[in-house]
């Protein structure tokens, strides 16, 4: 009889387990995406064609109506190991 209890208490354990293990790998792939930006890719009137984004090359880019006070890119550190593209840019 015990081993029946047993049973039937590590099953509804064994469903936990399993649903955790599943969605700690839908999103590890998730998150571990990178953006590759193919040929004729304009931005602000800027070129960012063939240039690869990932989790330690990274992009923030504002776009303004009006002219922005610092236009233009800079590569800056994120403090973590990586490198972000700043751009302030102008719609056209």
């Amino acid at each position: 009889m015990k081993s029946l209890d047993l049973a039937v208490v590590g099953r509804p354990l064994a469903a936990l387990m399993l649903a955790i293990v599943v969605l700690a790998g839908a999103l590890g792939s998730a998150t571990a995406g990178e953006v590759r930006l193919g040929k004729n890719v304009r931005i602000g009137g800027h070129d960012f064609s063939n240039q690869t984004f990932d989790s330690k090359h990274r992009a923030r880019i504002y776009l303004y109506n009006g002219k922005p006070r610092k236009e233009g890119c800079v590569w800056r550190k994120d403090g973590h190991g990586g490198r972000v593209k700043v751009c302030h840019l102008q719609r056209k």
